[in-house]
C-alpha cells in the first residue's frame, strides 16, 4: 500500500492504525510517485489541480490514480486526495465560491445506506473541512455525502475506490498542525481559537466515526 502526504505536519492521523505495511510517499521531499501500488491513499495539501505545471507530481498522482481506478485497486483520497481522484476520473475540478473551514455538518445521501463505508456512519454528522476547491461528480460515480456549503463532499468510483472531500482523518495532531497557518484562517474570516475550542468537543465524536469507515476500507485490502 502507498500513502501519499503533501504537507509536512498533515499526515493520516486516525487512519494510520489501518495503515499496516504501507510505504509513506512525500512528494514534498523528493519522493517520486510510483506507478504500481496495489492500494492507494492520498491526502490532503494546501494545492490544488491546477497547479499541475508548477508541481508535476500532481500530474503523476493523477495517472496513478486513473491505472488504479482501471485495476479496480483500493483508493480512498482525502480532501486533495478527492479532487485528485475526481479529475483522474473525468471530472471537473475548480475554486469554490469560497473556502469551507471549519467544523460544519456532513449529510449522507440516500446512496450511501448501501456503501460498504459510509452504511457505517451516522446518516449526519459534524466533520472538519478545510478546502476552496470543489468538483463534479464523476460519469457514472456514486454520491455519498454533502454538506451546506459543498454539495457533493464524497462519492465513490467503481466498487473500490472513494473522495472525501471533508478530513475524516483528522486528530489533534494533524488539527494542530493546519491551525499553525493563522494568517490564511484570518485572511478567510476564521477564529483559530473558535475552531480549537471547537475541536476539543468535535474531535473525539469524528474520531469514532473515522474508525469505522476506515476499518471497512481496511477491509478491501
Amino acid at each position: 500500500m502507498i500513502v501519499i502526504q503533501h504537507e509536512p505536519g498533515e499526515g493520516p492521523g486516525t487512519l494510520t492504525p489501518f495503515l499496516r505495511g504501507a510505504r509513506l510517499v512525500r512528494p514534498f521531499a523528493g519522493d517520486v510517485v510510483p506507478r504500481e501500488p496495489d492500494a492507494l491513499v492520498v491526502l490532503g495539501g494546501g494545492m490544488g489541480v491546477a497547479e499541475q505545471d508548477r508541481l508535476p507530481h500532481l500530474a503523476d498522482e493523477i495517472q496513478l490514480l486513473r491505472r488504479c481506478l482501471e485495476k479496480d485497486r483500493p483508493v480512498l483520497g482525502i480532501c486533495l486526495g478527492s479532487q485528485l481522484l475526481a479529475a483522474a476520473a473525468g471530472a471537473e475540478v475548480a475554486k469554490a465560491e469560497g473556502k469551507e473551514i471549519g467544523f460544519y455538518r456532513v449529510r449522507l445521501t440516500p446512496q450511501a445506506r448501501d456503501d460498504e463505508l459510509f452504511s457505517a456512519a451516522p446518516t449526519n454528522f459534524v466533520a472538519f473541512h478545510w478546502h476552496g476547491d470543489a468538483f463534479t461528480l464523476p460519469n457514472g460515480a456514486v454520491p455519498l455525502a454533502s454538506s451546506t456549503l459543498t454539495p457533493l463532499q464524497a462519492f465513490r468510483c467503481g466498487s473500490r475506490a472513494w473522495g472525501v472531500q471533508f478530513h475524516l482523518e483528522v486528530d489533534e495532531e494533524v488539527l494542530g498542525s493546519m491551525l499553525s497557518g493563522e494568517a490564511e484562517l484570518l485572511e478567510a474570516g476564521v477564529d483559530p481559537a473558535r475552531l480549537r475550542a471547537e475541536a476539543e468537543r468535535e474531535l473525539p465524536r469524528l474520531r469514532e466515526i473515522a474508525r469505522a469507515v476506515f476499518a471497512r476500507w481496511a477491509g478491501l485490502l
